[in-house]
Order: C-alpha cells, then sequence, then structure tokens
C-alpha cells in the first residue's frame, strides 16, 4: 500500500515519505567542462584594441565556462630589421595612418601621430611590466594592459617610456619604480620569453589569437578581431555541446564604470546592445550626475569616474 503523503511521522518529524537519510550533502550544479581560453596579444597591437568590447561582452556573457590567461605575443622586439611588408610598414611613420585607420572602422578611438611625433621603439617594455605584475595578480595586470592601451591609442603616450608606464603602474596604487626595476630585470625577460614560447606551441603567429582549449587538449583557435558569435561558436565547439550557452547577467552601467574606469562609447553600446544615437539618454538614465564625467576624443564619446580629492 502507498503511504499516504499527508500523514506525517511523529517520530522523525517528516511528512511524506520518512526513509529520506535525515543529514546529507547534495549537489544541484551540473558538471561542467572547463575551457582554458588563451588570449594572445600585445599592448600595441590595434586590432587587440578594436576587439576590446567584444571581448569584454564575451566574458561578461560567457567567463563561467573559462578561465582567460592573457599570453604576450611580442609584436615590436625593435624596428632594426622590422619589416611588415603586406600591410606596408617598413618603419614607425608607416604605423600612424594603419592605426587611424582601424581606429575609424572599429569606433575605438586612436589617434597615431605617437608615431610621427614620438615613436615607440618596442613594445617589450609595457609586455615585460604586464609580466611582473601578472606575477601578483592576475586581473590587476590586464588592469595595467587596459590601461597602457587607452594611454598610447587614445591619448597618444608612448608606453614604452619609462616615466609614462610608472606614471601608469602609480595611479593603479602599485611602486612604479620597484615594478619597472623588475622588468627591466633578467626575471622580467624569462618571464616574456616563456610566454613567447607558449604563443609558439599554440601556433599563434598573429594577433589577436585566442585558443580555447577543453580538458582533453583539443581546442579552436580564432585568429582577428571577430565578431561576437565566431568566439560563442568557438566555445560550443570546444565544449562538444549542443545546447544553447547559457548566460551571465551583464552588470549594470554603474558597477562596470566602477569595476573598468573609463568606458568608451563603443563599448557601451556592444556590451548593452544599443545604438550609438542612444548612448547619452542610456548614461543620463544609468548614471547620477555626480558619478561620471563625459568628455569626447576623435570623435567618440567617453565616460569616466570623476577624480575625488582626498
Amino acid at each position: 500500500m502507498t503511504k499516504n503523503k499527508m500523514i506525517c511521522d511523529v517520530e522523525t518529524g517528516v511528512c511524506g515519505d520518512a526513509n529520506d537519510i535525515a543529514m546529507e550533502m547534495i549537489d544541484l550544479n551540473q558538471p561542467k567542462k572547463k575551457i582554458t581560453l588563451y588570449y594572445v596579444t600585445d599592448p600595441i597591437c590595434s586590432h587587440c584594441w578594436a576587439l576590446e568590447p567584444v571581448l569584454r561582452r564575451f566574458e561578461k556573457q560567457y567567463g563561467h565556462y573559462f578561465t582567460i590567461q592573457t599570453v604576450m605575443g611580442g609584436l615590436l622586439e625593435t624596428w632594426e630589421g622590422f619589416a611588415d611588408v603586406k600591410n606596408g610598414i617598413s618603419g614607425p611613420a608607416d604605423v600612424a595612418a594603419h592605426w587611424r585607420e582601424v581606429g575609424e572602422h572599429s569606433r575605438m578611438p586612436i589617434d597615431g601621430s605617437v608615431w610621427l611625433e614620438n615613436p615607440i621603439h618596442s613594445s617589450y617594455p609595457p609586455s615585460r611590466v604586464f609580466k611582473i605584475v601578472q606575477q601578483s595578480e592576475s586581473q590587476l595586470a590586464n588592469t595595467f594592459l587596459r590601461r597602457a592601451r587607452e594611454a598610447v591609442f587614445a591619448f597618444n603616450q608612448n608606453i614604452a617610456d619609462e616615466p609614462i608606464l610608472i606614471d601608469i603602474l602609480n595611479q593603479m596604487n602599485l611602486d612604479g619604480e620597484t615594478i619597472i626595476k623588475e622588468a627591466n630585470s633578467e626575471a622580467g625577460e624569462q618571464l616574456l620569453q616563456q610566454d613567447f614560447a607558449l604563443a609558439k606551441q599554440l601556433g599563434v603567429s598573429g594577433f589577436p589569437t585566442i585558443v580555447m582549449v577543453n580538458e582533453e587538449n583539443k581546442g579552436i583557435k580564432i585568429v582577428g578581431a571577430r565578431p561576437l558569435d565566431f568566439y560563442i561558436n568557438g566555445l560550443e565547439q570546444a565544449l562538444s555541446i549542443t545546447e544553447p550557452l547559457q548566460t551571465q547577467t551583464i552588470p549594470a552601467l554603474p558597477l562596470l564604470l566602477e569595476q573598468e574606469d573609463l568606458l568608451f562609447s563603443k563599448e557601451i553600446e556592444v556590451l548593452y546592445d544599443l545604438e550609438q544615437a542612444n548612448i547619452p539618454s542610456f548614461i543620463q538614465k544609468e548614471l547620477s550626475a555626480d558619478s561620471y564625467e563625459r568628455n569626447d576624443i576623435l570623435g567618440e564619446t567617453y565616460i569616466k569616474k570623476p577624480i575625488r580629492e582626498k
């Protein structure tokens, strides 16, 4: 006879089936495969800068499926003997027009005149700094990389110059001079060479390149700055699943600005599926007037956290 579920057992205190164990551990989470996402990049890679809006959205929505490892690729060691024949680049002055073209196409602001006024002699100095900071905290290193890119692309600063790097680090409340000394040491160079070896092992020769590797050590490689769908499809293939991926909630603009410090219009558009014309009203609706400053650069709007007096 089936026991009446409405009858409660006075001994166990259970209404219904009293045969269950009184206390046990349970796990309602579905087992998930974990992906390692290698992002091979360089501080002065213009297409990497153009990719930032898409990469941020991909990470915010699907980051629970993977762990990101940012890898320095070594775009420019020195101008001596360097030539990019395919893109018509044989010297610093040739880069300026290329950068402006990428900026206009992507709408991630790029000035480019640094190549005419104070040419970057190498991308290795900021890459070594990244590696030193990464030793202590990967997220802090990613913040440094973002600040360095803002400095060189939008604000036309030479991030191979030590005073610029020190200033960026100090603004992050880090000890800029100490980190620069470590970056210039043999240890800094060894860390950078380890990244170069990893990039070679991953079969990377151009930037940006994203390689998603699953638990079976098989992966998907995506070269270049691609639309969001490329990365979603790549993740599905790496996970070997057919059902739709579950998305995480995108953080509200106040929280995002608190995390990022500075956001360009294109980044807000991509993250929140907005048209450029709707950005001013969206910002006004989401942010209090005293929580941000609005500026324009190279025809593009950006917002940043206001500087608070200490």
